[in-house]
């Protein structure tokens, strides 16, 4: 293809768009919108696949923005191509309420399909959606129906190629050769504190050729159309690698500051506008033009993705004649409803079954469930002998060639690489056919935090099983021994931190992530055996938080979770034994789940007239929502046998009974005695 008038006009539009709308919001990033206008054309109009008319039809094309900042490059296509975002839209971009907001938000705007602008975090993402593409095409694939054949697109920029996120997805997609991958590199040479010579010299392409990956590069990204069409072309050629296409270009291109830093993150001068208009042919008085044209154009390239997608239809329906299992388990899938019947193989336990370690009740969990949640993959960041999370009949996602695993496989094997396994989940998820599920230790769940705030904000169905979830696990010591993990992670939104007492408990965590379909979950679970608890069944604990002993005559209510609700159950015999003081016990595998119960339940949980005293063996932190005094670890652990450990800190039914008696002995003259649910702004928040 060659530069013809029309190319160049859809091309300038886009960039006095993306001019236009930084400017009237006085914020944003022009920059990257110009430099990479010529590519985003080339690729929308010439290659990609996508119906904006239903922007969840299954084998479109992907394309991910991981350099988010760059979104009025993404929303001025959406709009031109005719998503549902409109010239206002545009007009209202980083105001409030607007579905434009100042970086991409996959729950905000018609086709975006992930949220991006962490940089890095998209190009994970990008990763996991072709990874997610390669299994689904395996699963449901048959000779003639090529129902699932879509490529993954991402554009991302220096500063992406420098967060350390994108080096281990890098890593793992040339692993797993991920052919239906194409990664567009930006490389204007420009971050925040401008040119990158300051602190990025290496070679980008060499690195990723280590890695595996096909590599090419466009030299003139501000100009050379034909390059950048036969760039993409043989990217799509290359079927064992993913690929990246260094495409060399002007941030800010026509600007008077082009080039410069000084168009990365600030909109143009008033002068600089009508510069780059006159520059382009534009009228520099008039703002948010769009040239008949380039609408015709590009809805004449939406209306063959609309013809595209009635000819899959019909397909589809056709291959639901000869394959109607698969048809009905993709179907099911794309609704996003599970199995029927599916929770009645969820593993239940009584009080006289043995302990056992919750990593072992989760394994129990996924080897009862697995064939019965076809969608279902799991996996583990190099830790599948310790975190459990792997059945016995599992087969690995791997490609064929390697001799260890099919593309079929549903067993990922992520390799130490925590914060990509996250970060390349939300993008399993998003493909909108897998339900994901990874495991590490829970310290380590840190290392992942920015992929997994992600996932609470892009409302991603994610599982995250973390074992050794405290100083129960013993020798390893402080480095691995979590402190304000379940608080850090309890404090972000929309996500569920379940950590089970017993099997039950751990059944119930399963049953509620795996139906929350917008809320993703952490599991923390032990490495030391629990016992079974005699008041725990599957029905309390999906209520997150449920009398676990009563007691009319109680002083005290111990509020706890996971391994300390056995060691409480036991105080409360010392208690009774030593002291001729009864208590009461309940456990509260997930106070978010535990929150969302109505008020008398939750006053039935934990009562008025009575203090509530809460054990946890990690940060106190948070715990003054539910107990008027808390028992914790805020400093960080010691090496040693587990119950050493336990020991040591005081979390002994002595250690407990102590401050339970203190507890009592504090509030006994306070009349009358709230519970600490009562909150004058309950009710408002």
């Amino acid at each position: 293809m060659g530069n013809s008038d029309i190319d160049q006009l859809c091309i300038n539009t886009i960039r006095t768009l993306a001019v236009d709308a930084t400017a009237k919001a006085n914020s944003g990033h022009p920059g990257a919108p110009m430099g990479m206008a010529p590519i985003a054309h080339v690729l929308f109009n010439k290659f990609m696949k996508f119906n904006p008319k239903n922007p969840s039809w299954l084998n479109r094309d992907r394309f991910v923005l991981s350099n988010g900042h760059a979104c009025m490059l993404q929303y001025a296509l959406l709009h031109l191509f005719g998503y549902a975002v409109s010239m206002d839209d545009l007009k209202n971009f980083r105001a409030l309420d607007s579905i434009t907001p100042g970086h991409p938000e996959a729950h905000d705007t018609p086709g975006i399909e992930v949220t991006t602008g962490p940089l890095g975090q998209g190009f994970g993402n990008a990763v996991g959606l072709a990874v997610a593409q390669a299994h689904t095409a395996a699963t449901f694939n048959k000779p003639g129906y090529d129902l699932v054949d879509n490529y993954t697109y991402c554009f991302f920029g220096d500063g992406c190629a420098q967060e350390g996120i994108a080096s281990e997805a890098a890593s793992t997609a040339g692993h797993l050769q991920l052919g239906n991958l194409i990664m567009i590199y930006d490389d204007n040479h420009i971050s925040i504190d401008g040119d990158t010579k300051c602190s990025f010299t290496e070679d980008v392409m060499k690195r990723f050729e280590a890695y595996g990956w096909h590599t090419q590069w466009v030299k003139d990204g501000d100009n050379d159309l034909n390059a950048m069409a036969e760039a993409i072309k043989k990217a799509q050629e290359v079927k064992d690698k993913p690929s990246v296409i260094k495409l060399t270009t002007t941030i800010g291109f026509g600007s008077q500051l082009q080039g410069t830093g000084g168009v990365h993150g600030n909109p143009l001068k008033p002068d600089d506008i009508k510069h780059v208009k006159s520059l382009f042919g534009f009228d520099p008085e008039k703002t948010f033009v769009v040239p008949q044209e380039v609408y015709d154009t590009y809805h004449k390239h939406a209306a063959e993705g609309a013809a595209a997608e009635e000819e899959w239809n019909k397909l589809f329906e056709k291959y639901g004649k000869e394959y109607p299992e698969q048809y009905k388990d993709l179907k099911r899938r794309l609704s996003g409803a599970l199995p029927e019947g599916w929770q009645d193989k969820l593993p239940t336990y009584k009080p006289s079954d043995p302990a056992i370690a919750s990593r072992k009740l989760s394994e129990s969990v996924l080897e009862a469930i697995y064939e019965h949640v076809p969608e279902l993959m799991s996996g583990s960041a190099d830790l599948t002998g310790s975190n459990n999370t792997r059945w016995k009949k599992a087969v690995d996602f791997q490609p064929p060639n390697t001799g260890i695993g099919e593309w079929s496989g549903r067993y990922m094997r992520y390799g130490v690489r925590e914060h990509a396994m996250a970060a390349l989940m939300n993008g399993m998820a998003a493909y909108g056919t897998i339900i994901p599920a990874g495991g590490t230790f829970l310290n380590f769940v840190s290392y992942a935090a920015g992929a997994v705030r992600l996932s609470s904000l892009s409302h991603q169905r994610v599982l995250y099983i973390a074992t050794h979830d405290s100083i129960g696990l013993g020798e390893d010591g402080p480095t691995h021994q979590p402190i304000e993990t379940l608080a850090h992670f309890r404090a972000l939104p929309n996500m569920m931190v379940w950590r089970p007492a017993d099997g039950n408990e751990c059944s119930a965590a399963y049953y509620v992530a795996l139906t929350s379909k917008n809320t993703p979950s952490i599991l923390a679970l032990t490495r030391q055996n629990l016992p079974q608890l005699e008041g725990s069944t599957l029905e309390k604990a999906i209520k997150g938080g449920y009398v676990a002993l009563e007691d009319k005559d109680a002083k005290v209510t111990l509020v706890s979770t996971g391994s300390e609700v056995g060691i409480c159950l036991e105080a409360v015999k010392y208690l009774k034994e030593k002291h001729n003081t009864a208590a009461r016990v309940v456990s509260m595998p997930c106070v978010e789940v535990f929150d969302a119960q109505d008020k008398d339940y939750r006053l039935s949980v934990i009562p008025d007239g009575i203090p509530a005293l809460s054990v946890e063996v990690m940060s106190t932190l948070g715990w003054e929502k539910y107990s008027h005094e808390q028992f914790g670890l805020n400093r960080f652990g010691a090496s040693g046998p587990y119950k050493e450990v336990y020991a040591k800190f005081e979390f002994t039914p002595e250690g407990i009974s102590k401050r339970a008696l203190a507890t009592i002995d504090f509030y006994k003259d306070v009349k009358p005695l709230r519970s600490p649910l009562q909150r004058a702004f309950l009710q408002l928040i």
